[in-house]
C-alpha cells in the first residue's frame, strides 16, 4: 500500500488526518509501504539540520523529528533483510507505525508550507502539541512490535531501541526561542494597530525575515493562504464550533491585514513571482464547445460570474450586480428591459457548474457562494471574505494605516513609487469592498483623477483600473462627481496609452450612469462623453473595449432620455450599424448592437436615424430568423421593430410586411420565445394584420406547416 502522496482536499493546516491499512492485511505489503513512507519522511527532512530557510518554524522539534524518521528508515530497512517473512502478530504495531508517520508526514509538510507560515508561527504551540503527540504515537508503536521482530537482528533491535528513546525524549517538545520572540513581536505589533498607531518597520521586518519571507510575492503568497483559509473557515468546512472558528477568523483577518501593511510598506518594488509567470502563460480557460465564454459574464459588469442568479425575467446575472441594480432603483431587467415582478432571485446552480468546471480544468478555484442576505461577501482581501463582525480593531486599523501611506504615495511620491501605489490600490479594491472603503475614506479619488493624466502608461493605466473598482462604491461615485472626475475620464477614453485603460475608463461612465438618471444627465452634459463612446463603439481596438462603451452608453439612455438626441447626433447609429455588418450574427457586439439601437429606438429621433440607414432594418429582421441569434438578442430585435412601427407609422408597418421571413420567425417566437418575447411578436403580428385587413391588400399568411407541426393563431 504506498503512502499517501498529496494532502486531502480542503485539509486543514495543523490536522493531522491519516488511513489505516485495511483489515486483514498481511505484513509484507504493510512493511513495504512503511518503507516508502519512511524514506519519503527521511527526504522531507533531510534538509532540517541545516536549512533553516525549509523549516522557518518550530526547527529544533523539526529537526528531531528528521533524526528519528531516518533511525525509522535504518530500522525497517534491517528487518527487511533480516526476516523472510513477518509474523502475523507484527501487523498491529506495524499498523500505529503507519498511521503515526502518515500523521508526522503532515506536519512536516505544513512546518515547510510556502505561503503558510505566519500562521504556523502564530500556531507554534499547537505545531509543538501535535509533533508531541505524533512522536508519542511512534514511540508507542515501536514498543509494541513483537520481540521476534525487534530482535531480528542485532542491528535492528538497536535502531529500534535507538529510535523508541528518542521518541520518547521528544515528549516535552517547546517552541524555540526564536518563535516565541517573532510571535509576541506579531502580537505587539497587533495592539499598535488597534490603536491607529504604525508600528516600528524594524519590528515587521524581523517577523518577515524570520519566516522567510523576503519579498512582495513571498508576502502576497502569504495573503492568498490565509484568505483561503479564512473562506474555509466561514463557509462552514473547518468542523469547529462556532466560538473557536469565529474567533480564529477575526485572528485570520487581522493577520491579513498586517501583512497588507507589511507588502504596502516595507517592500518599494513588485518582484516578478514565477508561478504568476507560469499560471498566465497557461491556455485560458476553455468552455464546451456548445458554451460562449461571454455566456459566462455577467450582462452588468462584464466580469466572470462567481455567483449566477437568475431574475424573473429568465435573464442571469451575477448576484452583486443585479442586487446592486435593484438598489439603484431599477425595476427593470438590464438585458430585455422588462419590469421585474419581483426583487427575488434564484441560484443558477447549472451554470454555476459549468463556470466551476471550466475554472477548475485550469487549476482556478471558484470562491463558494455565499447565501443571500447571511453578510458573508466572496472572494478577495479583507472584506470580502467574511462578515463585518470579523473585523476587529487591529486588522482595521492596520487597513487604514496601509491606505494612508498609499495616499500620501499618490500625492507626493516619485515615479516610481506611483507606479507601485497605483498598482497596490488596483489590487486591493479589486475584490474587497473594506478596502474600497478605506480609500474613498482616505481622499484617495481625487489623487486618482489627478494621476489620469500621467506621461507612465503604467501608471495611468493602474488608476484609472483603481477608479473602476472605486466606482462600484456607492462613495467613490459620489467622490468622483464631487472631484469633477467625469471629464477626466472621458479624456482616458479618448487618448489613453494604452487600450486597456481606454475600455476601463469606458466602463468607469456605466457605474456613474447606475446612480439614477441625475447623474446620467450630467454625464451626458459633458460635451465629449457620448460622442467619445461612440467613437470606442466604431474604432475601438479591443472586443472588450467596444463592448464596455456599449454597455456604458446603454446605461445612460437608459437612465436619461435626453441622452438620446445626443446619441444620434454624434452617429451612434452608424456606428452600430458598422458593428453589425462586420461581425458574424452569432457574436455577443452584434446582440449589444441591436439592444442599443432597440435603446434608441425608444424615442422618435433614434427611430428615424435608424429607418433612415440604408439596409439596417433588413439586416435586424435578418438576425431575428438566424438560429445563432440567442433569445435575448431575438428579444431585442422584436422590440426595436415594434419600436419602429410606433414611431414610423403605416408605412414602416407595410414594409415589415413585405419583408420575407419576417412572418414565419414572428409565428415561431410566439410558440417558443420567452414571455416578453411572445407579447411583443404578438404586437407586431397585430399591428401587420391590422394594416392589411384595412388595405386592398391580402393579409400575408402565416407559415406553412407540416405533418406534426403546431398552428398558432394570433389572438
Amino acid at each position: 500500500m504506498p503512502p499517501p502522496t498529496g494532502e486531502p482536499k480542503r485539509r486543514r493546516l495543523l490536522a493531522l488526518p491519516a488511513v489505516y491499512p485495511c483489515e486483514g492485511i498481511s505484513p509484507a505489503p504493510l512493511l513495504a509501504s512503511l518503507l516508502s513512507l519512511a524514506a519519503d519522511l527521511t527526504r522531507r527532512g533531510g534538509g532540517a539540520a541545516g536549512d533553516a530557510a525549509a523549516f522557518p518554524v518550530l526547527r529544533r522539534g523539526v529537526r528531531h523529528a528528521a533524526r528519528i524518521a531516518g533511525l525509522l528508515l535504518a530500522f525497517l530497512e534491517e528487518i527487511h533483510d533480516a526476516t523472510a517473512a513477518l509474523p502475523a502478530s507484527a501487523v498491529l504495531g506495524l499498523t500505529e507505525l503507519h498511521v503515526a508517520m502518515q500523521k508526522l508526514r503532515f506536519l512536516l509538510t505544513d512546518c515547510a508550507r510556502r505561503g503558510a507560515r505566519l500562521w504556523v508561527l502564530v500556531n507554534a504551540g499547537l505545531a509543538a502539541a501535535e509533533l508531541r503527540v505524533v512522536l508519542r504515537s511512534v514511540a508507542a508503536a515501536l514498543d509494541a512490535l513483537p520481540k521476534g521482530v525487534v530482535d531480528a537482528s542485532v542491528e535492528a533491535g538497536e535502531l529500534a531501541r535507538l529510535a523508541s528513546e528518542q521518541a520518547w525524549r521528544a515528549v516535552p517538545v517547546r517552541r524555540d526561542a526564536g518563535d516565541e520572540r517573532a510571535a509576541r513581536a506579531v502580537r505587539s505589533i497587533l495592539e499598535q494597530f488597534k490603536s491607529g498607531v504604525s508600528p516600528d518597520a524594524e519590528d515587521a521586518r524581523r517577523v518577515l525575515e524570520h519566516i522567510g519571507v523576503g519579498t512582495w510575492s513571498d508576502c502576497s503568497e502569504e495573503i492568498a493562504f490565509l484568505e483561503d483559509e479564512l473562506r474555509t473557515r466561514t463557509d462552514g468546512f473547518a468542523g469547529d464550533d462556532s466560538n473557536s472558528s469565529s474567533s480564529d477568523a477575526m485572528l485570520i483577518t487581522s493577520l491579513v491585514a498586517f501583512l497588507v501593511y507589511c507588502r504596502v510598506v516595507l517592500f518599494d518594488q513588485i518582484d516578478v513571482n514565477p508561478k504568476a509567470d507560469a499560471a498566465a502563460a497557461r491556455p485560458a480557460a476553455r468552455c464546451p464547445d456548445w458554451i460562449k465564454p461571454d455566456a459566462l459574464q455577467c450582462p452588468i459588469t462584464l466580469d466572470l460570474m462567481t455567483d449566477p442568479v437568475t431574475v424573473s425575467t429568465g435573464q442571469t446575472y451575477d448576484r452583486a450586480s443585479i442586487t446592486r441594480w435593484i438598489k439603484a432603483g431599477c425595476r427593470t431587467c438590464p438585458v430585455t428591459g422588462e419590469r421585474l415582478r419581483t426583487a427575488n432571485v434564484v441560484p443558477n446552480a447549472a451554470l454555476r457548474g459549468i463556470i466551476e468546471r471550466m475554472l477548475l480544468s485550469n487549476g482556478v478555484s471558484l470562491p463558494d457562494a455565499s447565501p443571500a442576505g447571511a453578510g458573508h461577501h466572496r472572494h478577495g482581501a479583507l472584506g470580502n471574505t467574511a462578515t463585518p463582525l470579523l473585523f476587529g480593531p487591529a486588522a482595521t486599523g492596520a487597513a487604514r494605516l496601509a491606505v494612508a501611506y498609499l495616499v500620501a504615495q499618490l500625492a507626493t511620491g516619485s515615479t516610481a513609487e506611483r507606479r507601485k501605489a497605483t498598482s497596490e490600490a488596483r489590487k486591493l479594491c479589486k475584490h474587497s469592498v473594506f478596502y474600497r472603503g478605506c480609500l474613498v475614506d482616505a481622499n484617495a479619488v481625487p489623487w486618482l483623477l489627478c494621476l489620469l493624466s500621467s506621461m507612465d502608461a503604467s501608471v495611468q493605466e493602474n488608476a484609472v483600473a483603481s477608479l473602476l473598482n472605486l466606482s462600484k462604491h456607492p462613495r467613490g461615485r459620489a467622490a468622483l462627481f464631487e472631484a469633477g472626475g467625469v471629464g477626466l475620464v472621458v479624456d482616458v477614453i479618448n487618448v489613453g496609452a494604452r487600450a486597456e485603460a481606454r475600455q476601463n475608463a469606458a466602463a468607469v461612465l456605466f457605474y456613474l450612469a447606475s446612480d439614477g438618471p441625475e447623474q446620467a444627465e450630467e454625464i451626458g452634459r459633458v460635451p465629449e462623453s457620448i460622442p467619445t463612446l461612440v467613437q470606442l463603439i466604431r474604432d475601438g481596438e479591443t472586443h472588450r473595449g467596444r463592448k464596455n462603451a456599449m454597455v456604458s452608453l446603454y446605461g445612460l439612455l437608459q437612465c436619461a432620455t435626453s441622452n438620446h438626441g445626443k446619441a444620434v447626433s454624434a452617429g451612434a447609429v452608424a456606428a452600430l450599424a458598422a458593428v453589425l455588418s462586420a461581425v458574424e450574427r452569432g457574436d455577443d457586439l452584434a446582440g449589444d448592437a441591436v439592444a442599443l439601437l432597440a435603446r434608441l429606438a425608444e424615442r422618435p429621433v433614434g427611430a428615424q436615424a435608424v429607418l433612415a440607414w440604408p439596409g439596417l432594418v433588413a439586416r435586424v429582421v435578418e438576425a431575428l430568423a438566424t438560429s445563432a441569434s440567442s433569445r435575448s438578442g431575438k428579444d431585442h430585435c422584436v422590440a426595436l421593430l415594434v419600436s419602429l412601427c410606433r414611431h414610423g407609422g403605416e408605412k414602416v408597418v407595410a414594409m415589415l410586411g413585405r419583408m420575407p421571413g419576417l412572418m414565419a420567425s414572428l409565428y415561431t417566437l410566439i410558440a417558443d420565445g420567452s414571455p416578453q418575447t411572445c407579447k411583443r411578436a404578438r404586437a407586431l403580428l397585430n399591428m401587420i394584420h391590422r394594416h392589411y385587413e384595412m388595405g386592398d391588400q391580402p393579409v400575408p399568411p402565416p407559415p406553412a406547416s407540416e405533418a406534426g407541426e403546431r398552428v398558432v393563431r394570433v389572438l
